[in-house]
């Protein structure tokens, strides 16, 4: 693990970028290291407080991507959830709303704010929680999301992010109209994915620089506590190293 602590944005370089998407394969050792690993049974990291912990999947991904990383939080002494997503592909203002329900669920049930764990799309959903309800959120978390732009990734990925647009199209106009799943999207999302972070909840960003799908520099934000690991960008949520950094920020 590397440097943690404020890092100024650094911005990605220009032009298009394929990324490393074989590289991404590295997820199944990045797995296989984790289960061998003591962390993954709670040895030598910090003991929860039993609060409850919202986790939100990735772009195309669904909760069963999180099972691991929620049994593991249980583990440790956290009362983990999943959203409900199947698949994380529809609007972001939508699926925000839908996280936001079982965000009050959880504060009613436990009568304590929550800390929210977002991988790559999710970290987006992450912040914009946090924004939006500072009275429910102790603490946003986002694995490999970008922070400061949501459309710092590969070519591949971007290709996906179009096909999805363009299903929605033919079932509704609100992508066209509002620009969803980019920087442009101008509905209540997009303004609070910008908004500043309100000052009594925490923003930690866990990166790596070896990130095949997402520039690892929209990872840093001026507001967040980054947290830099190696490790593939699919690997993050198997990635030992990744359950290590969220155990101290936790208990922090």
């Amino acid at each position: 693990m590397a440097d943690i602590g404020a890092i100024h944005i650094c911005e990605a370089p220009p032009g298009r970028w394929w990324g490393r998407h074989l590289h991404e394969l590295r997820w199944q050792a990045e797995a296989a290291r984790l289960v061998a690993d003591p962390v993954f049974y709670g040895i030598g990291v910090p003991r929860g407080d039993g609060r409850p912990v919202l986790v939100l999947p990735g772009f195309l991904a669904g909760d069963y991507t999180l099972k691991p990383m929620a049994g593991w939080l249980a583990r440790i002494g956290y009362d983990p959830s999943v959203a409900g997503f199947v698949a994380n592909v529809g609007c972001s203002q939508r699926a925000a709303e839908h996280a936001a329900t079982r965000l009050r669920e959880l504060h009613e049930r436990g009568g304590r704010r929550v800390a929210v764990i977002g991988h790559s799309r999710g970290g987006h959903y992450a912040r914009v929680l946090a924004v939006r309800h500072p009275d429910l959120v102790s603490h946003a978390i986002a694995l490999g999301g970008g922070l400061t732009s949501q459309e710092e990734v590969s070519v591949p990925a971007r290709a996906a992010i179009a096909v999805v647009r363009t299903v929605h199209r033919h079932t509704t106009d609100r992508t066209a109209r509002n620009g969803c799943l980019g920087d442009d999207c101008a509905c209540a999302f997009g303004t609070d994915y910008r908004a500043a972070l309100p000052g009594d909840v925490r923003l930690t960003s866990i990166y790596s620089r070896g990130d095949g799908v997402v520039r690892w520099q929209s990872c840093l934000s001026d507001d967040a506590r980054c947290v830099e690991v190696t490790g593939s960008h699919v690997g993050l949520i198997f990635n030992r190293k990744v359950y290590r950094a969220i155990a101290g920020e936790l208990a922090r």
